[in-house]
């Protein structure tokens, strides 16, 4: 199985830059919900409406399995699957430990990060009488498991691409970009967020992996893969990527 190559999946400035891009459109989403009151805008309104108007019951059921992989054992599951991934190969022993540990301690400190917000937000969810399928606990912005399920969809993509042959990854991480998207949009169907909470777990998972992606890799520079019969020399960078 190839191994990532010394050359970062995705460069440091172009992660930079959509770091200050996403958490930026983030801050402006909160400043806009902020003078709002944190109540709904029409638009929101309107697709709240359209949802909860339109669930048959086997739409619901599909939906609600869809919403339990933004929470609990499957985040974390992928997290770990990231880890065992990108640790295939990498020397010493004690790097490789780290690269396990690695997408679990994003997702980990992220949901922190991601409820830490909540809490100083506070914005207030649908009415009650307009959920169906699910319990949510909490308030409203960011969507804990749109933020969830995206950023474990990312993790485990990115590991995918760094890994894996690019006629296998890019179909996969294809389909974990739509499944991450899906669990967003379920939340807004079952009526238990509004469209800009979910928006805002997006925008804030993105931001948080490309910062991520941007402060990770000079830990790992001197971290060694081996592809095939040898070790690919320090020097030429071999899995220093994040």
């Amino acid at each position: 199985m190839p191994q990532p190559s010394g050359r970062p999946l995705v460069p440091p400035r172009a992660a930079a830059l959509t770091a200050g891009i996403a958490l930026t459109a983030f801050g402006v989403l909160a400043l806009l919900l902020a003078l709002h009151g944190w109540g709904p805008f029409p638009a929101e309104s309107w697709l709240h409406d359209r949802a909860v108007t339109h669930r048959p019951g086997w739409a619901v059921r599909l939906a609600g399995a869809v919403t339990d992989l933004g929470t609990g054992f499957p985040p974390y599951a992928a997290a770990v699957g990231a880890g065992v991934l990108l640790a295939r190969g990498v020397e010493p022993v004690r790097r490789r430990i780290l690269w396990i540990c690695g997408p679990v301690l994003v997702l980990a400190v992220g949901q922190l990060l991601r409820r830490g917000l909540m809490l100083a937000f506070a914005r207030p969810r649908p009415p009650a009488a307009d959920w169906v399928g699910a319990s949510p606990s909490g308030y409203a912005f960011p969507s804990g498991h749109a933020f969830t399920g995206a950023l474990a969809a990312g993790l485990l993509a990115w590991a995918v691409l760094c890994t894996v042959r690019r006629r296998v990854a890019v179909p996969v991480a294809l389909l974990l970009g739509v499944v991450g998207v899906a669990v967003g949009l379920t939340r807004v169907y079952l009526g238990v967020h509004w469209p800009f909470d979910v928006l805002g777990g997006w925008l804030l998972a993105v931001g948080w992996f490309a910062l991520c992606l941007v402060l990770v890799p000079p830990a790992f520079r001197r971290t060694r893969r081996v592809t095939g019969e040898a070790a690919e020399p320090a020097d030429r960078g071999g899995g220093a990527s994040a």
